[in-house]
């Protein structure tokens, strides 16, 4: 489906549950939406069923899924499905929904195979610039033609230094051209009033949007994937 057809029907189609993913901290739902003719897979994750946390502000998590999204479309990677936050006419109240990966869950970032593997420097890169602090292996999707998906970004856009991820592959390597070049373009967007920066801002806090332009400058200045820290836990849990 033409990707902005899909954002279409995310937010305005007929959107009815059809079960519950029991995995997780917060509440998330399979469901089925209808618009004109077309019947879409859609992961529902409404803001009344996140679990409050001590480093995140209460019912945010949800708009930052949407803002991974927009990252994602400005650096031109089309890494996260499409996902909208929806506001109305949702069976649970206001929250995100993303267009569901079919997708085979033994296969992720643990299992992938070579060539798979070769997209990780995009991967690592993007989890810095958005600070993600949850990259478990199960969060990479290979749909049935071949191509690669982030998911789950609710921990992600903290001003502080969060970053947690089983992917430190490339750890200490410099970083591609063609992926600094997407990000520097991505960061001249991100002044108040600049295009980047609008789309953003109802999904993140002014502050988090000044760490995330700090994070990408700090990151087209070293040219290389940091090292793991030593100071905190790098890893999530669990890993997949």
């Amino acid at each position: 489906m033409d990707k902005s057809l899909a954002l279409t029907a995310l937010q305005q189609g007929s959107l009815r549950l059809e079960g519950q993913f029991i995995y997780g901290s917060n509440y998330t739902f399979m469901g089925l939406c209808q618009y004109q003719q077309q019947t879409l897979k859609v992961v529902y994750k409404p803001i009344k069923g996140e679990r409050p946390l001590w480093d995140f502000p209460h019912q945010s998590l949800a708009k930052r899924e949407v803002a991974a999204f927009i990252v994602s479309e400005r650096l031109g990677w089309n890494l996260v499905p499409p996902t909208v936050f929806r506001r109305k006419n949702a069976p649970l109240g206001p929250g995100s929904a993303q267009l569901y990966i079919d997708h085979n869950p033994d296969y992720h970032y643990f299992t992938f195979d070579e060539k798979d593997r070769e997209q990780l420097p995009m991967v690592m890169l993007f989890d810095l610039l958005i600070n993600n602090a949850d990259r478990k292996s199960g969060h990479l999707l290979i749909d049935p033609e071949g191509k690669l998906w982030l998911i789950d970004h609710g921990l992600s856009f903290h001003v502080e230094d969060k970053l947690r991820t089983v992917i430190w592959d490339h750890a200490g390597e410099p970083i591609a051209e063609r992926l600094l070049a997407d990000l520097e373009t991505f960061i001249t967007q991100l002044h108040p009033g600049q295009s980047a920066y609008q789309a953003l801002l109802p999904y993140v806090a002014a502050d988090e949007l000044d760490a995330l332009k700090k994070r990408g400058a700090e990151l087209l200045a070293q040219k290389r994937f940091p090292l793991p820290p030593e100071d905190r836990r790098a890893y999530p849990w669990p890993l997949v």
